[in-house]
């Protein structure tokens, strides 16, 4: 891997896989939306 070329870059990356991660151990609150794990992705990320 040739490494990231700044550390914005690394700090968004490993931010939104922390939060993939976060949303498949059923720590995000759902609030009784009912959402799938793609759904309250692009919900947050918007």
């Amino acid at each position: 891997m040739l490494g990231f070329k700044n550390f914005r870059c690394a700090r968004i990356l490993l931010s939104g896989i922390e939060l993939m991660h976060m949303i498949t151990k059923g720590q995000m609150q759902d609030r009784g939306i009912g959402c799938t794990y793609a759904q309250q992705f692009y919900l947050l990320a918007a």
